[in-house]
């Protein structure tokens, strides 16, 4: 009996995006899928990405590193003099008026990995690795000693990772398998050729009786010039850094000169604080 999943991570709020990946998988002939990860910001998306994923039997549901800077800021910890953590603390203002309380609990109940095991193979998944869902460390071009970490369990027979944004197929030193995905909704390569395509990104894999019969990397069109007019028609803040980063793969979180213009510029600071007083 074949089973066929889609796999999908880092959407990132870029509901045109997914909306894009969710019509894809409805055409094809899919049982489950699994979400591994980053959810929301820096894009415009809310509820309606949660609506998107329930159309297509999200059985797996993991939380990432940007969901969990949602709780992060909420429970007060940032930096009010580091621009790094007023972006991030203003994208999660934004993202809570765009929030129901079912879906923040979703959220916040989410584990950062799991297992499952489908025709007698062993799977796991999990955001990055699986007692830590944040950090470098599983690069596409890192050292295959790295990838070791991703199997708690030596007789789990596949690793299927988010995180890098970046698709991947490879093998650990006891020939395990290791997948990702790539992003939805921020795909990035190092490379610049290959980082001109913006197209989102995602997996199917199907196992049969005999074992991984078919692995499908995707990369799906989507009309990124409407996600941009979604995104500033919602007043989305650091609307323009977003569009950069939809439209050509360059992030500037860590621009740290910018950021801090750009947080005096549009006050950011004291909204932010007005927002947590709250």
């Amino acid at each position: 009996m074949n089973t066929t999943i889609a796999i999908l991570s880092d959407i990132h709020g870029n509901y045109t995006a997914l909306s894009s990946i969710i019509r894809d998988i409805e055409q094809s002939n899919i049982d489950e899928t699994w979400f591994l990860g980053d959810l929301i910001m820096p894009g415009p998306g809310g509820d309606d990405l949660f609506d998107l994923l329930d159309e297509v039997n999200t059985t797996v549901f993991l939380r990432g590193n940007w969901d969990d800077c949602y709780f992060e800021v909420m429970d007060g910890a940032l930096d009010f003099n580091d621009p790094s953590d007023v972006y991030v603390g203003t994208l999660v203002q934004y993202v809570h008026d765009h929030l129901s309380k079912k879906n923040v609990n979703r959220l916040k109940t989410a584990p950062i990995s799991t297992t499952k095991e489908v025709n007698g193979l062993s799977i796991q998944l999990t955001h990055n690795l699986p007692n830590i869902n944040y950090g470098p460390e599983l690069i596409a071009g890192a050292d295959t000693p790295a990838f070791e970490a991703l199997f708690e369990n030596q007789q789990t027979d596949i690793a299927i990772y988010g995180h890098i944004h970046h698709q991947v197929l490879r093998y650990s030193a006891a020939d395990q398998m290791v997948v990702n995905p790539g992003s939805v909704g921020e795909p990035y390569f190092s490379h610049e050729k290959l980082g001109k395509d913006r197209r989102a990104q995602y997996a199917i894999l199907t196992i049969d009786d005999a074992g991984i019969a078919e692995i499908n990397f995707k990369k799906i069109s989507y009309d990124i010039p409407k996600e941009v007019k979604r995104a500033k028609s919602a007043n989305l803040p650091y609307s323009d850094l977003y569009q950069e980063s939809i439209e050509t793969g360059n992030s500037r979180v860590r621009d740290a000169a910018l950021l801090t213009q750009l947080k005096q510029e549009h006050d950011y600071v004291n909204g932010l604080k007005k927002f947590l007083a709250n």
